[in-house]
């Protein structure tokens, strides 16, 4: 027979048994340096035009152009030209063009591509690059007492999502930017005036 001592020690045992397997669960985070850090993603859009001697073809930049808003091109954005005719060729001047229309420069450098270019076409590609926090938010661990010295598993989630969402070139999070000999106030306000002349989004 179980003594009503022992029953309610059962009991107490049975109630935070749920809880204790939920902490176990939780994300470790035993340090003062939180474990949801950002993370740079980079995406590679190809597009493929025709040529016609050292220019695009006729009707080709009409698609380019048609390309690149249907991507909405922006600051961050990095365009570059597969040509393998090589660097001295027109095409690259036409593609400059169409990207002038968005602030931007073509690239010196094309980044390698799975599929290979047909014979009489060009690739333009555009990488870009987008900061996440993975795993954010996290609430796998339960508050309570600790026993393990672990921060809260959301810890850093709100700091470094914000963070990772307002850089304005998610690549200098990876490649950080050289510093100049003097300010360039032009460079310091391109990202908040590429933020002002944006179209809103979302609703009311």
């Amino acid at each position: 027979m179980i003594s009503p001592k022992s029953k309610r020690s059962i009991l107490i045992a049975s109630a935070l048994a749920p809880a204790l397997l939920l902490g176990a669960c939780g994300t470790p985070n035993r340090g003062l340096e939180t474990v949801h850090q950002p993370v740079v993603a980079r995406t590679d859009y190809v597009f493929d035009v025709g040529s016609a001697g050292n220019r695009l073809a006729p009707g080709e930049a009409q698609r380019l152009a048609g390309w690149m808003a249907g991507l909405r091109l922006g600051y961050g954005d990095r365009v570059s030209v597969d040509d393998p005719s090589g660097p001295g060729s027109g095409v690259r001047d036409d593609v400059q063009t169409q990207l002038a229309r968005y602030g931007l420069l073509v690239s010196e450098t094309a980044p390698p591509t799975n599929a290979p270019i047909a014979p009489g076409m060009i690739r333009v590609v555009v990488s870009r690059m987008k900061a996440t926090v993975p795993g954010c938010p996290d609430f796998s661990r339960v508050s309570g007492i600790e026993y393990e010295g672990n921060m809260s598993s959301n810890q850093g989630c709100a700091t470094n999502a914000n963070f990772a969402a307002m850089v304005a070139n998610p690549a200098d999070l990876v490649l950080g930017q050289v510093g100049a000999d003097s300010p360039d106030t032009a460079v310091a306000t391109k990202a908040v005036d590429s933020y002002r002349k944006a179209t809103p989004k979302g609703g009311k």
